[in-house]
């Protein structure tokens, strides 16, 4: 795909995953929430900066250190300086998540091929919009999350420059699924899709993408993006039915052997 398109993209999921603790320090952006999500307590290797790697990699432990977190610099293939990634795997720092961002460019097109099925929840479900206390508390519940990452959870959405809406799909009072997503312009991003496990391969999860996206088309959407686990077959299937396609590949790296958590 076109370079910009994709430096769009990331452009995009920089903004919806801003968190309030983060620092601009010589050409990186260092984010410190205490939250689960590493896009949100990493480092963003932006610009080259004029300073040596050694001093920026110290002034970054030292900052992730006094925060109580492990330092994690995230490696895309926008990353500077060129060679992060490699001067990082000499000096021992370890890669983990290998996450793929997928794009669908002609939203539209893809959701009216779908037919005009999945507007709504599917019978038996209601859809509750939820505001960010409320929405983080049932994603943390479903992913079995600590109380402090979902209260910085709620934070950050409460706080981010880029409008969030969230959905709380139950079936009676049993919260079953949750989605949410952030559009800036025409780049629409789905977050944080998270199903039961005893619902999960059952539809549920396309079913309130395609819903969301129907959403946010309404707002004027016309292009979509995600991030997922490289090795999430099933979710990866789920949004390749949708239309979506892998756009770039990032990583994270750290010295740390905790970080990956």
């Amino acid at each position: 795909m076109d370079e910009a398109l994709l430096r769009d993209v990331e452009d995009a999921g920089l903004n919806a995953s801003a968190p309030p603790q983060q620092l601009w320090r010589d050409g990186w952006l260092i984010r410190r929430s205490p939250g689960k999500a590493k896009r949100a307590r990493c480092v963003n290797a932006l610009a080259p900066g004029r300073r040596p790697l050694a001093a920026k990699l110290d002034e970054c432990q030292a900052l992730y250190r006094d925060a109580g977190l492990p330092v994690i610099i995230r490696i895309t293939p926008f990353s500077e300086p060129a060679g992060l990634d490699r001067d990082l795997e000499r000096l021992g720092w370890a890669r983990f998540d290998d996450t793929r961002v997928m794009l669908l460019p002609a939203l539209a097109a893809a959701l009216e091929r779908a037919g005009a099925a999945g507007r709504n929840p599917p019978p038996g479900f209601t859809a509750q919009a939820a505001d960010a206390q409320a929405f983080a508390a049932a994603v943390g519940r479903l992913r079995g999350t600590p109380a402090e990452q979902i209260a910085a959870h709620a934070q950050r959405l409460a706080a981010s420059p880029i409008r969030y809406r969230g959905q709380i799909w139950r079936a009676g009072d049993e919260v079953l699924a949750c989605g949410q997503y952030a559009r800036e312009g025409g780049w629409v991003g789905l977050y944080d899709i998270v199903v039961a496990p005893s619902w999960r391969h059952r539809g549920l999860g396309r079913a309130l993408c395609t819903s969301l996206l129907h959403e946010a088309v309404g707002e004027g959407a016309a292009s979509a993006y995600l991030q997922v686990d490289a090795g999430n077959a099933p979710a990866r299937a789920v949004y390749r039915h949708l239309g979506f396609a892998d756009g770039y590949a990032y990583h994270y790296r750290s010295p740390e052997p905790d970080a990956a958590r």
